[in-house]
């Protein structure tokens, strides 16, 4: 319920910006800075949660970003203005930045190894759901009562995690050290390192190009909300592929699940290579689905796995390089997208998505052999 609430809140500024606009007298230009905050701080906070987690506890630190997240909650539903706004945006998105990873690391705290994965892709579907929610009813909320009490609902989500939290017993975990020392050690790992890697290149393949699909539709002389529909295919194949990974993650080790988790992402971006369509458009955003059920929770059950002292450092630090991979894949398809060069982008990003399938399957099934996790 708390990683469903993190996602509702991040996914819920989007659709609320030209509602922004119009209701504080800004631009859509400069209303746009509620959402680049919120984003900024919710990823780059990733590491400092993970590190107090290790030092203080999962449900320390759970308990202390839901109450933090909200008060600046309550803050920016009662903003009087744009810049009071944005500020207290920032510090709610660093807030709820600390809920899933730590969600992620409890999970790895209490869940045994060979279940992990299938309880990781449950969380996962909350998160999705969370998604899907909220870009739907924030439009709705927004246009019929307003952005203020769009805001203003995950406070109530949030302050009923905290309530039901109040009966959940702390894992146990190592003796926590310090937070540069936890820092440290975590990048001294080669298989971290290896995990940061390939987090990072997850990110720019699947999350980074994701948001490239719409754009592609649109230029093809569809509307918005239709294009925007197509690609909302990732998020219900997220939640069905979610419900397979129980039963294979019994038969099948991690490394065959990134194989065949990492064959929608290949297919799907070859299809929208090919033509860019409807058709193609729904089968790339279903295949990326499949790839985040299947191989993302694989990748993310490994960083649980590897540092078991420093559970929560290595998961934050997953997380961050996913969230930097994810712009740094934006940024660097953008000249390409910028001149409607959709065959050229899409056809390199297929055969970057091959290589980044192969690297994670041979580095996956190495730490296997070598560990026998």
């Amino acid at each position: 319920m708390a990683s469903f609430t993190s996602s509702f809140d991040r996914f819920a500024v989007s659709p609320l910006l030209v509602f922004l606009a119009v209701d504080l007298g800004a631009s859509l230009a400069q209303t746009v800075a509620v959402a680049g905050v919120y984003f900024l701080a919710y990823g780059f906070t990733q590491p400092l949660w993970g590190m107090l987690s290790d030092r203080f506890g999962r449900l320390r630190v759970m308990r202390l970003a839901l109450a933090g997240a909200a008060l600046a909650g309550v803050g920016s539903a009662l903003a009087p203005g744009l810049g009071m706004l944005i500020l207290l945006r920032g510090l709610t998105g660093a807030l709820f930045g600390g809920i899933i990873p730590t969600s992620i690391t409890f999970i790895g705290d209490t869940v045994p190894n060979h279940h992990r994965q299938s309880a990781l892709a449950d969380n996962m579907a909350a998160v999705a759901v969370g998604t899907a929610l909220a870009t739907a009813v924030a439009g709705v909320v927004g246009s019929t009562l307003g952005w203020r009490v769009m805001f203003a609902l995950p406070v109530v989500l949030a302050l009923a995690c905290l309530l039901a939290l109040r009966w959940v017993a702390e894992p146990e975990r190592p003796g926590g050290q310090g937070l540069w020392r936890s820092l440290v050690e975590s990048l001294s790992n080669r298989w971290m390192l290896a995990i940061i890697a390939l987090a990072l290149l997850e990110g720019a393949v699947v999350l980074g190009l994701l948001t490239l699909l719409a754009p592609a539709l649109q230029e093809t002389g569809l509307d918005a909300a239709t294009a925007g529909l197509a690609v909302a295919a990732y998020g219900a194949a997220t939640l069905v592929a979610s419900r397979l990974v129980r039963p294979l993650a019994r038969r099948w080790p991690a490394h065959r699940l990134i194989a065949l988790g990492g064959l929608g992402m290949v297919a799907g971006y070859a299809a929208v290579a090919l033509q860019v369509s409807v058709g193609t458009v729904v089968f790339a955003a279903a295949g990326l689905g499949w790839t985040w059920a299947l191989m993302h929770t694989a990748l993310q059950s490994w960083a649980t796995v590897v540092l078991p002292q420093l559970r929560g450092t290595a998961v934050s630090l997953f997380a961050a390089a996913l969230f930097a991979g994810s712009s740094v894949g934006a940024l660097v398809a953008g000249p390409l997208a910028d001149d409607g060069r959709w065959t050229l982008l899409f056809g390199v990003t297929a055969a970057v998505a091959g290589l980044v399938a192969v690297l994670s399957f041979v580095a996956r099934r190495a730490y296997h052999v070598h560990h026998g996790q």
